[in-house]
C-alpha cells in the first residue's frame, strides 16, 4: 500500500515494528532516560550506561552478564511475539535491517559512540500522511539508527511517499541546551562541556515521540531550545498542509506515555494535570484517568535492584483501531480501566519494560492507516 498516516487510532493496516536483536552488547537506549528522566532516582538498573568518557562499565560478574544476556533474550521473544501478535489481526508488519552483532560504533566528526539496535522505531521519524521525515537525533548512539529502515523507505518512497530528512546536528556538547532548569534534566546535557572546532551553537534535535498526530494538526512537546528549533523547522516545512501546536514542558521529552489519544473525542492520561498542557480545543474531550499501576502489575528481580523508569511505561499502548487497543498482558489495571471504557483490549506480553524501557508504541512505527486528514479540534 502507499504510505499514509495521519494518527494514532483509525484501522491500522501497515506497521513498521522494531528489533531487539543483539541488544545484550549494547549500552542502554538513553532515549527512553530522557523520556522518563523526572522518575530517575540516580538508579542505572541493570544496563551499564555511556559515562561522560563514553566508556562503559566493565565490573560485572560473569552470573551478572549471564542474567543481562537471558533478560535480552527475553526481550527479543517478546518483541517478536508482539510483531506475531500484529500479523494475526491482519497488520502488514515490516521490519528493520538487523545490526551485525560485532558493534562498529559511529564515529562523527566531534565524538564518537556505539550502536544501539533499531528498537525504538517511533523515535527518529515522523510519519505525517504520505511524508517520511526523519527527525534529528537527540542521542549520539542513535545517529544513524532510521537508516536501518532503510529499505522499508524505499519501497514507500518507489509507491509516491515523499522522503525528507530534517537537518542532521553536529553534536558537540555545546550543541545542547545548557538551561533547561524548568524541566527535568536532559540525561545528554554535558555535566562539563568542552569546546569543539566544530561548535555551531545550539542546534535543532527533536524525536517523534515528542509529537501527537491527529489528523491535519501536529501537537508537539518542547521543553527546551533544541526542540523549539527543530519546531521552528517542521512550522515552515508543513506549513499549508498541517497546523502545528506548540505544548511546553509536558514531560521532557516523549508524550506516549502521558497523553494518548484513543479515538476522536477521547484521551488516555496520565493525570489530569496533563491536559492544562494541551490545546483548548482538546480540553473538552472524554478523559480516562490511567489507575496508579499496582505493584503486582510488574515483575520483581533479585536482590531489589532499583527499576528507575516510570510505572506508567504501560500507557505507552498501540491503538489498532478506534476501538481496539493492544495492552501489555501484565497490566491488569489498565487492562480493567479500558474495558470499562468499552475497549477491547488485545493483550501482548511485554516483561522487562521497565530495564530497557519502552512500549508497544515506542516499538513501532505506523505507516498506514485508514485515516486521512481530518480536523478534529475544530
Amino acid at each position: 500500500m502507499r504510505l499514509n498516516s495521519f494518527d494514532d487510532f483509525t484501522p491500522l493496516k501497515e506497521i513498521i515494528v522494531g528489533s531487539a536483536d543483539n541488544y545484550a552488547e549494547r549500552v542502554r537506549d538513553l532515549t527512553f532516560e530522557m523520556f522518563i528522566s523526572d522518575n530517575l532516582t540516580g538508579a542505572r538498573g541493570y544496563y551499564p550506561t555511556i559515562s561522560v568518557s563514553g566508556e562503559a562499565r566493565l565490573d560485572e560478574s560473569p552470573e551478572r552478564i549471564a542474567f543481562r544476556q537471558r533478560l535480552a533474550d527475553e526481550l527479543v521473544e517478546d518483541v517478536e511475539g508482539m510483531a506475531a501478535a500484529l500479523e494475526s489481526l491482519s497488520v502488514t508488519v515490516h521490519r528493520p535491517m538487523a545490526l551485525e552483532k560485532v558493534d562498529r560504533g559511529v564515529t562523527a566528526p566531534a565524538w564518537s559512540a556505539p550502536v544501539t539496535p533499531p528498537l525504538n522505531v517511533r523515535d527518529n521519524t515522523l510519519i505525517l500522511g504520505d511524508e517520511i521525515i526523519e527527525t534529528p537525533p537527540t542521542l549520539r548512539a542513535r545517529y544513524f539508527e532510521t537508516k536501518f529502515l532503510t529499505p522499508v523507505f524505499m519501497c514507500y518512497f518507489e509507491q509516491g511517499a515523499r522522503w525528507t530528512t530534517m537537518p542532521r546536528p553536529m553534536m558537540t556538547d555545546h550543541s545542547f541546551d545548557p538551561a533547561n532548569t524548568d524541566a527535568a534534566p536532559n540525561i545528554e546535557r554535558p555535566v562539563d562541556p568542552q569546546a569543539s572546532p566544530y561548535d555551531v551553537g545550539l542546534e535543532m534535535m527533536i524525536d517523534g515521540a515528542n509529537a501527537l498526530r491527529l489528523g491535519r494538526d501536529l501537537i508537539v512537546n518542547i521543553s527546551n531550545a533544541n526542540h523549539a528549533l527543530a519546531v521552528d523547522w517542521l512550522e515552515r516545512h508543513l506549513e499549508g498542509r498541517f497546523r502545528v501546536h506548540r505544548m511546553h514542558k509536558l514531560t521532557q521529552s516523549h508524550i506516549d506515555s502521558v497523553v494518548v489519544a484513543l479515538r476522536p473525542g477521547t484521551l488516555l492520561l496520565r493525570s489530569e494535570g496533563a491536559l492544562e498542557y494541551l490545546p483548548k480545543e482538546l480540553r473538552s474531550w472524554d478523559t480516562i484517568i490511567a489507575p496508579t499501576p499496582a505493584l503486582e502489575d510488574y515483575p520483581q528481580y533479585e536482590n531489589g535492584d532499583p527499576i528507575p523508569p516510570s510505572p506508567y511505561i504501560d500507557l505507552n499502548v498501540l491503538s489498532i483501531d478506534e476501538s481496539t487497543v493492544m495492552v501489555n498482558d501484565a497490566c491488569k489495571t489498565l487492562i480493567r480501566t479500558l474495558e470499562d471504557h468499552k475497549f477491547t483490549v488485545v493483550p501482548v506480553r511485554h516483561r522487562h519494560r521497565r530495564l530497557f524501557g519502552g512500549g508497544f508504541h515506542c516499538f513501532t512505527l505506523d505507516t498506514v492507516r485508514s485515516g486521512g486528514g481530518e480536523d478534529y479540534l475544530s
